[in-house]
């Protein structure tokens, strides 16, 4: 089982892992602990890079599968074996700009489901963009604009972001915590992280976010489209 570091700091850029498991056929490799997220909610895997004696080894992709990470190597001509000491150090610049728009979406929500009551129906993220989907009947103009001024007031108001990991009961006695139309946590998952927007927003996520939400920057909504009679899309960017 791989310990997963950014779940209680964000903000690791690197770690000291041990290898435990190897796939050399498959260029992948299971360590025990590692600050690389591996994907899931919208929010793309980490990239970056294994340091391993002396050498660095390309992160082709992360990915999670049951309680383990793997990480998929390019093709090197020497291997890590079990038991072997790496180094995990992620592409920061890359993963912080991940954070601020993972965050920047978490605040869309939470304005749309305050002031409308849309459920989220759909998500994704690159670095500084994203668009998520809501069950909206009717997207215009000067409703996008509204909510436009009403995410950027939010930020302004430099909220503190802070995670907790629950146990699932505890987790869903939380009012409206899955804020997706359809419940995505399997029903093996004995501890649920929980993401709050204080004063904002609270519900269920994975993924890294920035400590406040003044890290965000501001937060332009650059188009909607309409993907269905109740399924509406807003896509947003963020500065530099």
């Amino acid at each position: 089982m791989t310990t997963l570091l950014y779940q209680n700091d964000s903000y690791l850029q690197s770690n000291v892992a041990s290898v435990i498991q190897i796939f050399p056929e498959d260029h992948a490799l299971i360590l025990d602990q590692t600050v690389f997220y591996p994907g899931g909610g919208g929010q793309p895997s980490d990239t970056g890079h294994l340091v391993w004696k002396n050498n660095y080894l390309p992160v082709q992709k992360v990915k999670k599968i049951g309680e383990d990470v793997l990480f998929y190597l390019d093709s090197v001509s020497e291997f890590p074996s079990i038991g072997d000491t790496v180094e995990c150090l992620i592409d920061w610049e890359r993963r912080y700009q991940l954070m601020r728009t993972h965050s920047a979406m978490h605040v869309l929500c939470g304005v749309i489901f305050r002031d409308y009551g849309a459920t989220v129906t759909g998500g994704d993220m690159d670095p500084l963009k994203g668009r998520m989907d809501f069950e909206f009947e009717t997207m215009h103009k000067e409703l996008v604009t509204a909510i436009e001024d009403a995410v950027n007031q939010e930020v302004k108001k430099n909220h503190p972001i802070r995670t907790m990991i629950l146990p699932r009961a505890e987790a869903f006695k939380i009012p409206d915590l899955i804020r997706t139309k359809i419940n995505l946590l399997p029903e093996g998952i004995q501890f649920v992280r929980v993401v709050e927007i204080v004063g904002l927003d609270l519900q269920a996520d994975g993924g890294t976010h920035v400590q406040n939400t003044a890290e965000i920057g501001r937060i332009r909504v650059v188009d909607y489209k309409s993907k269905g009679k109740i399924n509406k899309r807003i896509y947003i960017e963020l500065s530099e």
